[in-house]
């Protein structure tokens, strides 16, 4: 409505001086009442979670109703309350504690009114039978909980009220509190038919402005109890049966109107509005028909109600609920809710690792000092680790979602589809269940640090000379512990993980001067310019007026397997069998070619045979998944299977990635052993597993064995997390295509030979099996200076002619990312004073200082590759600090790759594939042939065994 701004500025303030810092307050808390929830069921011993509070049910109906009564004045007439008009209502009548404890301990009670007006109108009201809250703020409230989480006997109440407390919020504060809980439970219930329900805080009601409500028994509607025994646990239910049984249950809702801030005050829920100061005013009716409890009609609706989340912001604009306490309620409702269903997890650090993380992490940061972690000895290398990664989820998990701040009301979620539960949806919405959007196509990139924005630099220095002075191939550098096909495969991971959008051609373009005398074609057959011109990408607009820097996400943000199965389900189901089958569509083998000549896949982009030769071997291997299903489970329908082998497929590609392909560019020990340790946890060695058991016990099991965990932010992937995966110098320029049988060369092609269109007939041409194996006895290149591929720094994509090394220059300062020394800060390593810092190398060093004027200046990817890395890596010690952040990052978040990661969902032979699995048995799956040369030791991204030609015809192989 029109002045809910008003009433918000005039009656409301918030913690933290604005909305958004209040909020991040909020969601701080709502994260602490996940832990009580988590305590109270450990203290209860109970199978699943309860509510944080009123986790006891005395009663729950769906067949009550609220009707306004038809004097209701002028003034308070908005919205669905209208005089005379009737509503169907749920009511549940609950006990307030926590934990399910016999009606007759002391406690508060509570009921909750759900308001039907609309299948899109609803109106959700809470209330207490104590006029105030032992709590001023949303502080108070959460320390009170956490104080008393799992109190289930007097000494741990007393613990809880006379030491928890009083360390929490202070002596006074404690005082207070204590003595308006013991006021309200004290109090003696006969009957929850009986009591009155205050709101104890305000909402807004129209054009009235501030209001609270109360729920008292109606006048004369209350007759004798039961006479149920409070010696019965469950006397109050026994009570509403004995009392319905007989007749209905009728409660007037009133109101009390805002009069000023002392006497009225909307932050404060511990001030009572007395009714002498603010009358309560019957407004309608709330009535309980009378029926039968114990019936199995009864029974079903009372379990519909227990599944119910209320809170006070599902309503209208009209009714948004006011204060502090309220603001709070959203995020934390929200939250206590999803964790009660399952749908949002939580994990609490041992008390003994949070002691210890404050000194040990202080002894690696001063050693870190004068020795880097790749220096000490392993086991000291792998805790040094351990702290690191720590360090970076505290500080460098930056949140880019656009959060409403101050909370807007909604109407209640709709339920969603249970299949989503046990498969990936299409598009990445639903894997984390209570945010559904969270990771999906669309989803913004987050950020591991904050952006700069400078556009005064984003042609200083000049990106071209940059590009020709500092990344150009002089001599091809090969990487000799690896094959081309790591290579392949992170572009094909690559592809899986981030895509921006672009302008379409001859949209919005960004424009890069050519230094003097040079000129460009920017089109096939284009004329010569003087700037170098190519797509700008499409951005999220911000409020207010905050930079352009936030991107999103065109691709999932999460490991589902996008490049081979698409983003959208029109694209999934196009890629299937046309009969609706479960297979993925292949042409004797290969993928299905589409009008541009180009194959028909998720994601074919910069389409080259690498990328063919990846798309093919997993498009191979669903479908062989899909085989062993229907044989071992004959009565899975096509669709299940589909899904099933898409999940199983996506796991062993994460797998193989983390397991594989990781420790094979970051050839070392710590590397192999930590990342094995991701995946299957820690050797079974005694001193190993004491050291995580003390520093990081969550450490103790493989990822795939805990709870999904996002670690204080939305779970993305991130702007800086594109950058250091900036690995185009892997590419070759040109490939020498042999047969594995006798080693004989079939010929040599350069990269546009095998790109685009091209690259189908050569992969076809040359066979699977015979370019698996011309890519694992090549090299690629080294990530490092002067690597960069020639044929992509001409490169044609999109009726465009680009330099593929001066766009990621480009795209880099445009979005934000920090210059390296900034980065590399950033990143927890000290800052660099001198060129000779960053390289050893004198020409290398001549050529920085003569494009760079400052060792502050050098662009973030440049930096990367001059940096000098660890011995055995294959990348920067500054990039791999991303890395070790979001390796862990991108497993830990995912629901299917952790909570879910078990046999109900995968079925028991797709867990055994993935845990059985890797890329060498996929490679001998598809190409049995090749089993004699793939590496001994090693992984299938080593350089492979050559066959080396003999003068006579025959062959022998090579060491």
């Amino acid at each position: 409505m029109a002045d809910t701004g008003q009433h918000q500025q005039s009656y409301e303030r918030y913690l933290g001086g604005s909305p958004e810092a209040e909020r991040r307050l909020f969601q701080r808390l709502a994260q602490e009442l996940m832990k009580v929830q988590e305590k109270n069921r450990r203290a209860a011993r109970a199978a699943g979670i309860e509510r944080t509070l009123h986790a006891k049910a005395a009663l729950g109906v769906e067949n009550a109703r609220l009707r306004f009564h038809d004097d209701l004045p002028a003034d308070l007439r908005c919205g669905f309350a209208q005089p005379g008009e009737a509503y169907p209502a749920t009511v549940r009548l609950s006990n307030a504690s926590g934990i399910r404890q016999a009606d007759g301990a002391p406690d508060l009670r509570g009921v909750a009114l759900r308001v039907t007006v609309s299948a899109d109108e609803s109106h959700d009201l809470l209330a207490t039978n104590h006029p105030v809250s032992h709590a001023r703020d949303a502080r108070e409230f959460v320390a009170f909980a956490r104080a008393m989480a799992g109190a289930t006997t007097p000494l741990k109440k007393a613990l809880g009220l006379f030491v928890k407390l009083p360390l929490a919020v202070g002596r006074a504060t404690a005082t207070r509190m204590r003595r308006n809980v013991r006021a309200a439970a004290r109090h003696t219930v006969k009957s929850l038919a009986g009591e009155t329900y205050w709101s104890r805080s305000a909402v807004l009601w129209g054009p009235a402005g501030p209001v609270r409500y109360l729920l008292r028994p109606a006048a004369g509607g209350l007759s004798a109890g039961s006479g149920a025994g409070r010696r019965d646990p469950q006397y109050l239910r026994r009570e509403l049966e004995t009392r319905l049984a007989r007749h209905d249950i009728a409660f007037d809702l009133c109101v009390q109107r805002y009069v000023d801030e002392q006497r009225t005050p909307v932050e404060d829920g511990s001030v009572e509005w007395l009714e002498s100061v603010a009358p309560a005013l019957p407004v309608a009716t709330l009535t309980i028909p009378s029926q039968d409890l114990d019936t199995a009609e009864a029974r079903a609706a009372g379990g519909r109600v227990e599944v119910i989340g209320f809170n006070p912001w599902f309503t209208t604009d009209d009714f948004r609920p006011l204060g502090n306490l309220n603001r709070a309620r959203k995020s934390a409702y929200e939250a206590s809710a999803a964790h009660r269903h399952g749908l949002r997890f939580v994990t609490e650090e041992p008390l003994r690792n949070k002691v210890l993380d404050v000194p040990v992490g202080a002894v690696f940061r001063l050693l870190n000092r004068y020795v880097p972690w790749h220096r000490l000895p392993l086991g000291a290398s792998l805790l040094n680790l351990v702290f690191l990664r720590k360090a970076l989820r505290r500080f460098n998990l930056i949140d880019t979602d656009v959060h409403e701040a101050p909370p807007k009301t909604v109407p209640p979620p709709p339920a969603f589809d249970e299949q989503l539960r046990t498969v990936r949806s299409y598009d990445g919405t639903y894997n984390d269940l209570s945010k559904p959007t969270m990771g999906a196509v669309g989803a913004p990139f987050g950020r591991n640090l904050r952006p700069v924005y400078r556009p005064d630099l984003f042609d200083v220095p000049n990106p071209v000379t940059v590009s020709r002075q500092l990344l150009y191939r002089e001599t091809f550098l090969p990487a000799t512990s690896l094959n081309v096909l790591a290579a392949a495969w992170i572009q094909f991971q690559v592809h899986d993980w981030v895509n921006h959008r672009r302008h379409q051609a001859g949209g919005k373009a960004v424009e890069v001067p050519l230094p003097p005398g040079t000129t460009w074609h920017n089109t096939p057959g284009g004329p010569a310019e003087h700037v170098m011109r190519f797509a700008e990408n499409e951005g999220i607009e911000l409020p207010g007026d905050q930079p352009p820097v936030l991107f999103a996400n065109v691709a999932s943000h999460w490991w589902d397997g996008s490049e081979v199965y698409g983003e959208n389900e029109r694209t999934a189901k196009y890629l299937r069998e046309p009969d609706g089958g479960p297979k993925l569509r292949l042409d004797q083998g290969h993928l299905p070619i589409g009008p541009n000549g180009i194959p028909l896949t998720g994601f074919a982009e910069s389409w080259w045979t690498g990328l063919s030769a990846m798309h093919t071997l997993f498009a191979r291997e669903h479908n062989a998944v899909c085989d062993a299903l229907r044989h071992a489970y004959p009565s899975m329908s096509a669709e299940s299977v589909y899904h099933t082998a898409r999940l199983v497929v996506s796991a062993l590609i994460a797998k193989i990635h983390t397991v594989e392909w990781t420790p094979a560019i970051l050839a070392t020990e710590a590397i192999d052993l930590g990342l094995h340790t991701n995946w299957d946890g820690p050797p079974d060695k005694w001193l190993q597993k004491l050291g995580l058991w003390l520093l990081e016990s969550h450490s103790l099991t493989g990822i795939p064995r805990t709870l999904p965990d996002h670690h204080g932010a939305p779970y993305s992937l991130t702007e800086d997390f594109v950058t250091v995966y900036r690995m185009h110098p892997l590419i070759p320029d040109d490939f020498e295509m042999r047969e594995h049988h006798f080693g004989q060369r079939l010929e040599t092609l350069n990269f546009r030979d095998i790109q685009g269109a091209a690259a189908e007939a050569a992969i076809r041409k040359t066979g699977l099996a015979d370019t698996l194996y011309s890519f694992g006895i090549s090299h690629p290149g080294a990530i490092t200076l002067n690597n960069f591929p020639r044929a992509l720094q001409q490169f044609e994509r999109d009726g465009e002619i680009i330099d593929l090394s001066v766009v990621d220059l480009v795209r880099t300062r445009r979005r934000g990312v920090p210059r390296y020394n900034d980065f590399r800060e950033g990143l927890h390593k000290p800052r660099i004073r001198r060129f000779e810092d960053l390289s050893q190398d004198p020409g290398t060093v001549a050529r920085l200082k003569d494009v760079y004027g400052s060792v502050d200046e050098i662009d973030t990817v440049v930096g990367l590759f001059a940096e000098n890395p660890p011995h055995g890596f294959g990348f920067s010690d500054t990039a791999f600090r991303v890395f070790i952040l979001m390796a862990t990052r991108r497993l830990q978040s995912d629901r299917f790759l952790t909570v879910d990661f078990r046999p109900e969902i995968y079925t028991p032979l797709g867990i055994d594939w993935v845990q059985k699995g890797g890329m060498n048995s996929v490679l001998l799956r598809h190409c049995p042939e090749l089993a004699g040369l793939l590496p001994r030791g090693a992984t299938a991204f080593a350089p492979w065994r050559q066959v080396q030609p003999m003068s006579d015809g025959g062959a022998r192989a090579g060491g």
